[in-house]
């Protein structure tokens, strides 16, 4: 895939203005609300069972983000899943935390079990919790050592039978067959709450004008990289404070130049180990 084509999603989602339906968590939904207005979507963030089956038919795709899981949020997440897959919108799962708490690890294998999940979009320790591999969590942010991304969202998808992003240093997209490596971002993003979330909504709405999900996937993490990078050169070494500000700003600014000058991405081939 070449920067042309990531440019082409996102001049559609620009142009289509996306409904994005969020179930997400407390601590993200302002950022993610912002960050997917900046991008060029519409946001809308809800979670009451009695409403959830009404806004995922009415949306143009679903983020389901378990970071402040409660039993009825999660009652709100089948609902919503339900009317999406009846829909046929992309339903985005980010298991925040995965492998904190068994309650969080189950959740998002009953959410993988019981919808038509389109992409799951982790961290190298969620992803593994999910699948059983190895993983060290602290909080809901990985810890320790991670593994080639690559080789964990490739293990994942086969074993899910779902396309799987790992986000990290370096963010992979799999399938299982076809696997993207995608080299832009900025380690400024580690010291922000709600990069990852927001990446899960970036994604979404990029599924929403791409029938290739690995494809689609990848250019929304190769076009959040180039944003999170610009945001970094425009703020200058601030701080977090600064660089989520233009992280906003960027998300909105960047455009087809910016992706053709800087998008680093490449396929890569799959790993039989």
């Amino acid at each position: 895939m070449k920067a042309k084509e990531a440019a082409s999603y996102l001049e559609q989602v620009r142009t289509r203005n996306p409904l994005i339906y969020n179930i997400t968590n407390t601590v993200v939904a302002n950022f993610n609300a912002n960050g997917l207005l900046a991008a060029g979507a519409s946001p809308v963030m809800a979670d009451a069972p009695e409403e959830a089956a009404d806004m995922a038919a009415a949306a143009d795709a679903l983020v389901l983000n378990i970071g402040t899981l409660h039993p009825e949020q999660v009652e709100s997440m089948f609902a919503a899943g339900r009317a999406a897959s009846q829909k046929g919108i992309p339903i985005v799962l980010d298991p925040v935390g995965a492998g904190a708490t068994p309650y969080r690890t189950n959740t998002a294998r009953e959410l993988l079990k019981e919808l038509d999940v389109t992409l799951l979009r982790g961290n190298a320790g969620e992803v593994s919790a999910i699948t059983g591999l190895e993983s060290d969590m602290k909080g809901v942010d990985v810890s320790g050592d991670q593994k080639d991304t690559a080789v964990i969202a490739e293990h994942a998808a086969d074993s899910l039978g779902t396309p799987v992003a790992v986000t990290g240093p370096v963010d992979a997209v799999s399938d299982g067959q076809e696997t993207y490596q995608v080299h832009n971002g900025h380690s400024m993003m580690a010291k922000i709450t709600g990069t990852g979330c927001l990446a899960s909504a970036v994604a979404a709405s990029f599924l929403t004008v791409s029938d290739h999900v690995v494809q689609g996937a990848a250019a929304a993490l190769g076009f959040y990289g180039t944003a999170a990078e610009r945001a970094e050169g425009f703020a200058a070494n601030q701080g977090p404070g600064t660089f989520q500000v233009e992280l906003l700003n960027a998300l909105y600014h960047v455009g087809d130049l910016d992706l053709r000058q800087s998008l680093n991405m490449k396929r890569v081939e799959k790993n039989d180990e």
